[in-house]
């Protein structure tokens, strides 16, 4: 949907052995073809934060219908079990799509309980065209590059610029992967994952899925659900949604999201100085958004970029005291320069974020039908701009190729499923990214799920970031099978309180404003030492005062999603 910061871990220079499996067939295709699956080669990728971490590579076929004919390469890593008893390999998806997963082997393995760890081989990877997997898809390198034109259309000429810039950026994919795109959707990757198990020698896998990471969750326990352990979901895609009503369904979220951040700032009016009424922040807000159409920020953030900058306090409320920060420093001192630094590091795309948005949109474009007919795109997305303007247009235009995808697209799957073992749903109430309906539909299309919910939560990608509740009832299920169960008729089946919001941080003076303080020496040293090895990302990085949860810290800001 927007550009972020990119991909919150980037690739390393990763040495990995590889090896070619061929994957079993869906359940129902009828059983393959008994032979002798190889094993991966590991070996030692380890860094200062994950020593223990190694490395591999798998050769799996682009489509797995033709399993003889052309491969694609997957990058795939490792925390290995240190206990007697083994429970066999936890896969672990922080998102996306478009998200690497490389890094997230080394997190999960150092967030959760040691002796809960130490029983899984914990593995991450990068899913087909992403990061260290080859091809790794790059469109339209500098899609992104600012100063972009106001998302929101101020006329005819306008919108047809906008058009016509989604259609070359579709055009462009179909130029350069026209042999690629037909195989880059959730099926395929879902069948990837299965080729993973084999290629690790197991008869079962336990899953831990953030985001859309949970939908590619659904989708192979529908395929292959005897081949299911234990699997836990945070942060749920709603399968009724694919994915053009998701997108609506999120314009609204976020906006919501945005005026809580809002009203928080009206709070800490003694720290930000703008305003205690909530709707008249929210319209310094927006005052600074026409301002910048004018005269961008740093030559860099313009009304575009600045939706960029802020989305992602609509993931985590831990970003927001350095965005009010930024907020404040412009509105209230005429200092542009916070602004510009928020922008580079929370909202600029690089390398690997152009990366992400082709796999993303390979993967939402193929995956299900979206609006062929421009017309239908203009009144939806006006009507809900009405409504909830913060980011609706920025949303649309980030989707906009999929009116023009060169490639048909598929039928979703149908999830629903009653063949598995309990499946643990983990979702806050207030999240923006991922509504708390979808925790909801999936629940009842999945029997015997057990729905655990942080109430009046707001962040996106719950566990693994602080929340002890959300955080033992993962520990729990992944020790020992066991889900919490309501009582009676009632859907939810424990509550969990959610985090406390965070507290603000002092502006610098604006006599100070071309002087780094200390705090934000330290602050870019740490962004710079996340930048050399994001593979080592501990989920804190600057600027938030407790960690990010997995699926923020992990998958990134690839768009409203995941």
């Amino acid at each position: 949907m927007t550009p972020r910061a990119g991909m919150l871990i980037a690739a390393g220079a990763l040495v990995a052995g590889t090896v070619t499996v061929l994957p079993a067939a869906p359940a129902g295709a009828g059983e393959p073809t008994p032979r002798p699956l190889p094993r991966l080669t590991w070996t030692g990728c380890a860094t200062k934060t994950y020593p223990k971490l190694q490395c591999a590579t798998l050769k799996v076929p682009l489509n797995h219908d033709d399993p003889a004919g052309r491969s694609i390469t997957l990058a795939l890593t490792r925390v290995p079990h240190t206990a007697r008893t083994f429970q066999g390999p936890l896969l672990v998806n922080p998102g996306g799509p478009g998200g690497s997963g490389r890094g997230m082997a080394g997190y999960v393995a150092a967030s959760l309980p040691p002796k809960v760890a130490a029983e899984y081989d914990v593995i991450g990877f990068d899913p087909r065209g992403v990061g260290k997997s080859e091809p790794a898809l790059d469109c339209k390198p500098g899609h992104f590059a600012p100063v972009r034109a106001d998302s929101v259309p101020t006329g005819a000429e306008a919108e047809r610029a906008g058009v016509a810039r989604a259609r070359s950026f579709a055009e462009a994919c179909g130029r350069k992967y026209a042999d690629v795109l037909p195989y880059i959707d959730t099926v395929s990757t879902a069948r990837d994952l299965d080729a993973i198990r084999g290629a690790l020698g197991a008869p079962q896998v336990n899953y831990l899925g953030y985001s859309y990471g949970t939908y590619l969750g659904a989708v192979y326990a529908r395929l292959y659900p005897d081949r299911v352990r234990r699997m836990a979901l945070d942060s749920v895609v709603n399968p009724h949604g694919v994915w053009y009503e998701d997108n609506i369904a999120q314009d609204y979220a976020f906006d919501t999201r945005h005026k809580d951040f809002m009203a928080w700032v009206a709070r800490q009016d003694a720290v930000y100085r703008l305003g205690t009424d909530p709707a008249a922040v929210e319209a310094a807000w927006y005052r600074m958004r026409d301002a910048l159409r004018e005269t961008p920020a740093g030559g860099k953030v313009g009304p575009g970029e600045l939706e960029d900058t802020f989305l992602p306090g609509g993931y985590y409320d831990g970003y927001w005291p350095r965005l009010a920060n930024a907020f404040s420093a412009y509105v209230n001192d005429g200092d542009p320069a916070p602004l510009k630094e928020a922008y580079e590091r929370y909202g600029e795309a690089d390398a690997a974020a152009d990366n992400g948005y082709s796999v993303y949109t390979s993967v939402q474009c193929r995956d299900a039908g979206w609006p062929r007919d421009w017309n239908v795109w203009r009144k939806d997305n006006w009507d809900v701009h009405a409504k909830a303007p913060f980011s609706t247009w920025n949303n649309a235009w980030y989707n906009a190729p999929c009116a023009f995808w060169p490639v048909e697209p598929l039928t979703p799957p149908e999830v629903s499923n009653d063949q598995v073992p309990p499946v643990l749903i983990l979702q806050a109430t207030d999240d923006a990214a991922t509504p708390y309906e979808g925790g909801v539909a999936l629940h009842r299309l999945v029997r015997g799920s057990s729905l655990v919910v942080e109430e009046g939560g707001g962040n996106h990608g719950v566990t693994l970031g602080g929340n002890d509740c959300l955080d033992d009832h993962l520990a729990t299920y992944l020790a020992t099978g066991k889900v919490p169960r309501a009582e009676g008729d009632a859907e939810v089946d424990a509550v969990c309180a959610a985090l406390p919001e965070p507290e603000p941080e002092p502006v610098a003076p604006a006599a100070k404003k071309s002087e780094k303080t200390d705090t934000a020496e330290k602050a870019e040293e740490t962004d710079k030492s996340d930048q050399s090895d994001r593979s080592e990302n501990s989920g804190k990085r600057a600027g938030a005062q407790r960690a990010e949860p997995a699926g923020v810290a992990l998958h990134g800001f690839l768009g409203h999603v995941r």
